[in-house]
């Protein structure tokens, strides 16, 4: 849907999704243990992992975990969820019970795992390339969705 509306930003994306956590390193050690990850950068209560042209950024606070709930949550997009699956089973977390694979972090935090080639998400050619990922390609659903929003990828 356009937005012919002057007075109002347009969303383009999400920069970065922040968590609390109650230990840092420990965060990174679990977040290590699933994804393969490169810090961006480190303070002594902070730390952002790096997803190509994105973050995640993980802050340390006493209090992580009391409010969590059930639909809060956060998605990420994967190369192999197979791949996640069985470093969660490996680490002992239990996928939740739904139709994906969800998991929560032992602070609460609810976790949404997708496939790349599954999902609208689009990252652009030289960014795929310099992660390393230039061979990640879109489903045919996928690319449907995205050519009925006008943003057909090509192939």
């Amino acid at each position: 849907m356009s937005n012919s509306d002057d007075s109002r930003a347009r969303l383009v994306g999400i920069n970065h999704v922040a968590l609390e956590v109650g230990d840092i390193d420990a965060a990174l050690d679990f977040y290590g243990s699933i994804f393969e990850i490169e810090l961006r950068g480190r303070s002594a209560s902070s730390a952002f992992v790096d997803m190509g042209d994105q973050f995640l950024a993980l802050s340390e606070r006493d209090d992580a975990g009391d409010n969590a709930d059930d639909a809060r949550h956060f998605g990420l997009v994967v190369d192999d969820p197979a791949i996640v699956e069985e470093r969660l089973d490996e680490a002992g977390v239990e996928p939740l019970s739904t139709s994906g694979l969800d998991f929560r972090d032992p602070w609460g935090n609810r976790a949404q795992v997708v496939a790349y080639e599954e999902i609208q998400f689009t990252k652009t050619d030289h960014v795929l390339r310099g992660m390393g990922l230039s061979d990640l390609e879109k489903s045919d659903a996928a690319i449907e969705e995205l050519a009925e929003k006008g943003l057909d990828p090509g192939r």
